[in-house]
């Protein structure tokens, strides 16, 4: 298990807070030299630990194109593995664009030794939302799964994102894309 030095953690904490933020800012905020800012983040980056991301608000609170946002939790039938569901979902070109608009994040999980997908699926009214799953993607795990794979569905309606991340919580501390500069350091957390 990798475990972050002193160094380590205060270059990922700059980056917490504003991801676009440079090397040259990085060590002037650390006192932390600039090639060993650089050599530490190239090895974060190409070690998979640091990732960056662009997220557009697309909810009520920005765009308001997909203001509405239900949770889906389906429970497929015992014998699908997450191998497999992940090779054919992956693999699957329908999918692939499906999820580019409709899906904010998903996971797999277990359940009672059963395969569990958790889905966030956006739309631009609840009831949209619903024939987006039951017109769009369960058709697709039908045809991907079998007509019997779907076990058990529970679905939640989201109202409002309160975390993201850790350390994000757009409706308290992001300012102009980044954390805000008066958030304290010690409710940034690193590891």
């Amino acid at each position: 298990m990798k475990q972050l030095d002193d160094q380590e953690r205060k270059i990922v904490r700059e980056l917490i807070k504003d991801p676009r933020i440079s090397d040259n800012q990085i060590a002037k905020n650390t006192k932390v030299p600039v090639m060993t800012v650089n050599r530490k983040r190239k090895a974060l980056e190409e070690s998979k630990l640091l990732n960056y991301y662009c997220y557009l608000d697309t909810s009520r609170y920005g765009l308001e194109i997909l203001s509405a946002r239900q949770l889906y939790i389906i429970k497929f039938k015992i014998g699908i593995t997450k191998k497999e569901f992940i090779e054919k979902i992956t693999n699957e070109a329908e999918i692939k664009t499906f999820f580019t608009v409709h899906e904010l994040n998903s996971f797999v999980g277990e359940k009672d030794g059963q395969l569990i997908y958790a889905v966030v699926i956006e739309g631009g009214k609840g009831n949209e939302i619903v024939e987006i799953f039951n017109g769009k993607l369960v058709p697709m795990m039908y045809r991907l799964f079998g007509n019997d794979c779907i076990k058990e569905t529970f679905a939640f309606r989201l109202t409002t994102q309160l975390r993201l991340l850790h350390n994000y919580m757009p409706l308290l501390n992001i300012e102009r894309g980044k954390i805000k500069k008066t958030w304290p350091d010690d409710f940034i957390f690193v590891d």
